[in-house]
């Protein structure tokens, strides 16, 4: 994108973000649902296709714009990088590098204009860290596959009209999983009641149920049994997005803390005054500079070829437990009142320890980290 044009972009998601989706983060936590203005303006601005090709509807955005643009994103409750997160990212990003021309000409276009939602129907109840031994089945029948099996915490699966379905198709590991389309309301398709999380309300999970699911076998994406390499590919995407989500918030909860710090009286002086305080709030700033200066620099390794693996799966660690830091020192600073619901550092406390387990586990990126440098 033209470098004015992308600025432009950011200035155009910081003004809505703070003008329009902040006002209404206590709504969204006390109904648990997006307001559908905030989707319509979303869906207008192009952020349900900011990471999708531009053939396609999409703003085509580089590793490197979109991390800049999840900053601005991830400054407002996550549930609104939630809303058209999935699309973009690990459901969106399945078709992007392994669909077919017709499965990309058919569903791409609707995704980046939020007229659909999409879903990435991986992890299962004993399969989620180590998605190699999930047990969900896709069996050949005919000119058709019949799936069997359920998944455990999908995103955006009660309002989802697509799912990226990973089901085993043969063997035993990894080799043996392949990728499906499954539409929303395909019989044998069945949505569990939404979670009730700790977090991130507006953002809802369930569990998808497949019992008999014929689809024809055009609905597999890419050859059959690379569906856990596509799976991987996503998710590399997808966790230095999160990373960048992660330095948006940590942003927004240091402002918080820095402007709770100026004006709350302690003792006859503002509590940002004592030295304790400044440490804090030290610590916090030092550490989103690191997040911010890691997730640049991971995107332009991504964008050049040069790393699309170690460089993720280090900024989703390093900034999904640096944010989780960053909150904890909110809520001290605060004290007491960072304790009561109502206050923002408080939600965002309980949203950002989901960070630290989504899109791979921090320690599922250790052990990423260090065996790709032990090889």
């Amino acid at each position: 994108m033209d470098t004015q044009d992308f600025a432009d972009v950011l200035a155009a998601v910081r003004d809505f973000v703070r003008d329009r989706v902040i006002p209404c983060e206590d709504e969204i936590e006390e109904t648990d649902e997006i307001p559908e203005e905030i989707r319509q303006v979303a869906r207008e601005m192009g952020l349900f296709g900011y990471a999708l090709p531009e053939e396609y509807g999409g703003l085509g955005l580089s590793l490197s714009e979109e991390v800049r643009l999840c900053f601005e994103i991830g400054y407002a409750s996550p549930a609104f990088r939630s809303m058209f997160g999935t699309s973009n990212g690990i459901a969106g990003q399945v078709l992007v590098n392994a669909g077919t021309k017709e499965q990309r000409d058919g569903w791409l276009p609707r995704l980046a204009a939020g007229e659909i939602i999409g879903a990435f129907a991986l992890t299962e109840a004993e399969a989620g860290s180590d998605p190699s031994t999930l047990t969900t089945t896709a069996v050949r029948d005919g000119g058709d596959y019949v799936i069997d099996g359920a998944k455990r915490f999908i995103t955006n699966a009660p309002e989802a009209d697509v799912f990226m379905v990973f089901a085993r198709t043969g063997g035993t590991g990894s080799r043996g999983i392949s990728t499906f389309l499954v539409e929303q309301g395909t019989p044998g398709l069945k949505i569990g009641p939404a979670d009730e999380k700790m977090g991130q309300r507006g953002a809802h999970t369930a569990e998808v149920f497949f019992d008999g699911v014929r689809v024809p076998a055009s609905a597999m994406v890419g050859d059959e049994g690379t569906g856990f390499r596509t799976a991987m590919a996503s998710l590399a995407h997808g966790r230095l997005s999160i990373a960048a989500v992660c330095v948006g918030l940590a942003q927004r909860i240091l402002d918080e803390t820095v402007g709770y710090a100026r004006e709350r009286s302690q003792g006859g002086s503002k509590i940002g005054e004592y030295q304790l305080v400044q440490g804090l709030i030290a610590d916090s700033q030092t550490e989103l500079f690191a997040g911010r200066s890691m997730v640049l620099e991971a995107a332009r390794a991504y964008d050049s070829g040069e790393d699309t693996k170690l460089g993720p799966s280090c900024a989703k660690y390093f900034c999904s437990e640096m944010v989780g830091r960053v909150a904890d020192r909110a809520v001290q600073v605060y004290g007491g009142m960072g304790y009561m619901r109502g206050v923002a550092v408080e939600r965002f406390y309980r949203d950002v320890r989901l960070f630290r387990i989504y899109e791979g586990t921090s320690q599922i990126q250790q052990l990423v980290i260090a065996r790709r440098l032990l090889r």
